[in-house]
């Protein structure tokens, strides 16, 4: 076993329970890891998390979920606590945790703009606030963002503006991190064949987006498929380590920075 193999390791994925994090969790378990934590974010996911754990179980590795709003810094302390306490202390940290909104700047409210900063900005940094006090060192460190981040585009605004934060808080965690041997990342998907995409889109936007990116004719819906993206993540957190403070879009050409 290498030091950035895969075998071994224990895993937190906060929002584990489905899509991407779901099928993350299970990879990594298929992949050999040790044990993976999984959080989800309310009672509605409490089925899907229980079907992660399932899986992550039926591939021999151990497993954990936890329940938990992770807008304050408390709950985020709490998560990590209770995650060292029923699977040890993590190898690898990934945050998939976000919340997204289209709409135009004249039309969002404060209490809006509020709820979009606290989950994808504020939660992310004390997510890699916990991370660099929990995680192992030689650790990986993975934050989900956007690919809207090197787009120009109108009505996301409070969405990727949010996300942006996360460019600037994993550079500065890289080098703080990086005298402990761990890598620190974002990742940003291209719109995903996923609910949290379909909530949002017009039929015309729907169509837009499934025609947009370079690879989109091979695509099997033309969106990013979570399949694809989840090799990326895995090579990040195992033989990718030498990539740290960086932020990677994986959109089959959708856009580019």
């Amino acid at each position: 076993m290498t030091q950035h193999s895969i075998e071994g390791k224990v895993a937190l994925i906060a929002g584990g329970a489905k899509n991407l994090g779901g099928l993350l969790a299970r990879d990594l378990a298929q992949h050999g890891a040790k044990a993976v934590a999984i959080h989800y974010n309310s009672a509605s996911s409490k089925a899907d998390a229980d079907a992660t754990v399932a899986a992550i179980r039926a591939a021999g590795a151990q497993a954990a979920a936890f329940q938990a709003d992770l807008t304050t810094a408390g709950a985020m302390e709490k998560l990590f606590a209770d995650a060292v306490a029923a699977v040890g202390r993590p190898d690898i940290a990934i945050n998939t945790v976000g919340k997204v909104l289209k709409k135009p700047i004249a039309e969002i409210s404060e209490a809006e703009y509020d709820a979009m900063s606290a989950v994808n900005a504020k939660s992310a940094f004390f997510f890699l606030k916990e991370a660099g006090k929990h995680v192992n060192d030689h650790g990986k460190i993975v934050t989900l963002v956007t690919s809207l981040l090197g787009a120009f585009t109108p009505f996301y605004a409070s969405y990727a503006g949010t996300k942006a934060p996360v460019e600037h808080f994993t550079r500065a965690a890289a080098k703080e991190f990086g005298a402990r041997g761990i890598s620190v990342t974002a990742v940003g998907p291209g719109p995903m064949d996923t609910a949290f995409f379909y909530g949002q889109e017009s039929a015309d936007a729907q169509a837009y987006h499934k025609s947009a990116a370079a690879l989109s004719p091979f695509s099997k819906t033309g969106l990013t498929d979570i399949e694809d993206v989840v090799p990326f993540i895995r090579h990040l957190v195992s033989d990718g380590w030498w990539i740290t403070g960086q932020t990677i879009l994986i959109n089959g050409g959708y856009t580019t920075k």
